[in-house]
């Protein structure tokens, strides 16, 4: 993948790495389930694994501190925000060992399909 074709994918990317550290990170571009327009890159799954979330006891909290460090791209759209929608699995490496299966193999829940939004755009027909 390159970085210039999916520059906000690259931006959360290289954003997390530095202030994460993570011992695995995935950010997923999920905009193609949305009704956005091809190549979008508006909505996202983030699973981020790092020691950093030991001292958050809480998902809140892990989610919190992604949600600090991508605030920028959060930010509402006329405020330069990028990101309409952002899911996040955040673990602490013990956490992530321990979803592992005998092949160490980690399963995460597929995210929900799209209800639609707000309404704004026209829904999609499938023929």
């Amino acid at each position: 993948m390159s970085s210039s074709a999916f520059p906000v994918t690259a931006n959360l990317t290289t954003k997390l790495t530095e202030a994460f550290e993570p011992s695995h990170l995935e950010v997923i571009n999920e905009s193609h389930m949305h009704n956005v327009p091809a190549a979008s890159e508006s909505h996202f799954k983030v699973i981020i694994v790092s020691s950093l979330f030991d001292t958050a006891k809480t998902p809140l909290a892990r989610h919190r501190m992604v949600n600090k460090v991508l605030s920028q791209e959060l930010a509402n759209r006329s405020d330069g925000g990028s990101v309409h929608a952002l899911s996040i699995v955040a673990k602490t490496p013990k956490q992530w060992t321990k979803m592992m299966d005998a092949k160490g193999i980690v399963a995460i829940d597929p995210s929900p399909s799209c209800r639609g939004g707000d309404g704004s755009l026209p829904p999609k027909h499938s023929n």
